[in-house]
């Protein structure tokens, strides 16, 4: 394989071509956790820090460093907005986590979210030429308790050195909590990626499968399995997309929610959670294969599967049923067995499976768009603008059932994404500094190609290491293991 070159076509050939779709779906799974061990290891991450100004003799020492910065520092006392000219701060953003809820895998103790923190660092350089840096923190007391105090007072001491928040992977219901009072209380956009980012890319997919199955977003049937941040939010986005509370029906670990989830109610924590059992599910239904019925969409984030989503609920949905599975590593059930059983879109939040809906998609283009405008904060409309760049994207470039959202490849859609974001923004009020859709949309395609330049630069130039043959090769054969192939 030349390069380590893993794109689907290529990653298709690496495993034997009698594998059933079930095995292949558990290799590939395999495959990739090994992969990205055995690589974490060989890089020792994945993220670094390197200067963006030059060192044009030994005197500009005392330009970067003292006696000159000192008037920087004066500048920047004396109008603390000079520091967004002034420094890296308004292309900065920190990535900050408490490690409780990490993808599938839940609490992975404080350190446990690097890796995945540095990833998102890597993805906001890489396709949104925004520089940022992981931070993950200790929120727990001495009981081992998180406590969303801790984190709302990280980030406000933190807010002086950053253009924006990113928040990922804190449990419920601390991060209800923690992303409402620093939105009001910070003057820089807080993002919780987890909630808002899985959002909009889900709406974005949503808006084009809608589109192919040629059903309007106020008739149709809503199912969502799972009410942590993620769907929760992905609610309130369909409701304000113009999608019926009637015809919503989400549902928890302990069945569904409506307004006798007294549980609920009874713990003000959650009131996100009980906002969604005063809106929706009208009939108080507590089983989701009885609300699946006639069901237009199912949208899955909740335990990984792959048997999470029954075959036997998709057979019970409505025509051209849409199946969102979008739980990681693994999805509540894999495409072929849901396409198997009637469904005409599927998506999860995987790579190595078409229409994946990932928050990748977003917020580098959100936060880029956000920290051109110097925004205040990132709002609903904001993210659904950038949902419908998005949709319209892949609109254009001509939409199928296993087509209905950009990939990460198609990097032209990140600057358009980015200049949307920061037009809402200037609609709503909450930008700094107006500018035009042209000059939003060059900035941003600029600062993505040179970001992703310097990164070829680097490979091509052996600053970054190509990893060893040896590596695929121990991580394919322990795929084909699992499976009895080896």
């Amino acid at each position: 394989m030349k390069d380590f070159d893993l794109s689907l076509e290529n990653l298709e050939k690496l495993f034997p071509a009698e594998l059933t779709p079930a095995q292949l779906a558990q290799a590939k799974t395999v495959f990739f956790k090994e992969l990205s061990l055995q690589a974490h290891k060989f890089y020792q991450g994945k993220v670094q820090v390197l200067p963006k100004a030059g060192l044009f003799g030994f005197n500009w020492f005392n330009v970067w460093y003292t006696p000159g910065v000192s008037s920087v520092s004066t500048a920047i006392r004396d109008d603390n907005n000079s520091s967004f000219q002034l420094s890296n701060r308004g292309n900065t953003v920190a990535v900050v986590s408490d490690s409780t809820r990490v993808l599938g895998d839940g609490d992975c103790t404080p350190p446990g979210g690097l890796g995945v923190m540095e990833g998102k660092a890597l993805l906001m350089k890489y396709l949104g030429g925004v520089d940022a840096f992981p931070l993950c923190i200790n929120s727990r007391d001495e009981d081992g308790i998180p406590q969303a105090e801790k984190i709302i007072d990280f980030v406000k001491m933190l807010e002086p050195s950053c253009g924006a928040i990113n928040l990922e992977d804190i449990s419920q219901p601390n991060c209800y909590k923690v992303l409402d009072e620093l939105q009001a209380a910070c003057n820089i956009p807080v993002w919780h990626d987890d909630a808002q980012g899985t959002a909009c890319v889900t709406m974005a997919g949503l808006f084009n499968a809608l589109r192919l199955a040629e059903k309007d977003i106020s008739q149709t049937k809503f199912v969502l399995m799972g009410a942590g941040a993620s769907n929760t939010t992905i609610a309130r986005l369909i409701l304000a997309a113009g999608g019926d509370p009637q015809k919503l029906y989400v549902f928890d670990s302990k069945g569904g929610l409506h307004k006798e989830r007294y549980d609920i109610a009874q713990k003000p924590e959650y009131y996100r959670k009980w906002e969604l059992c005063t809106k929706t599910n009208p009939e108080k239904i507590s089983n989701i294969e009885i609300a699946l019925q006639d069901a237009d969409v199912l949208i899955a984030l909740s335990k990984p599967g792959p048997d999470t989503v029954k075959p036997s609920w998709i057979k019970k949905m409505a025509a051209k049923p849409i199946v969102f599975a979008c739980a990681n590593p693994v999805p509540e059930i894999y495409p072929y067995a849901a396409q198997e059983a009637g469904a005409f879109i599927v998506a999860t939040g995987r790579g190595d499976f078409p229409n994946q809906v990932n928050n990748s998609l977003g917020f580098p283009g959100i936060l880029k768009g956000a920290l051109l405008v110097k925004a205040k904060r990132i709002t609903d409309n904001m993210a659904l603008a950038a949902a419908k760049a998005l949709a319209d994207f892949a609109a254009e470039k001509g939409l199928t059932t296993e087509y209905i959202i950009p990939n990460m490849e198609e990097t032209a859609v990140f600057p358009k994404e980015a200049a949307e974001v920061a037009m809402q923004a200037i609609k709503e009020g909450v930008a700094r500094t107006p500018l035009s859709f042209e000059t939003v949309y060059n900035k941003a395609q600029s600062d993505i190609n040179l970001a992703r330049e310097q990164t070829r630069h680097l490979q091509k130039q052996g600053y970054i290491a190509k990893p060893p043959k040896k590596m695929l090769e121990n991580a394919l054969n322990k795929a084909l293991q699992t499976v009895g192939k080896e």
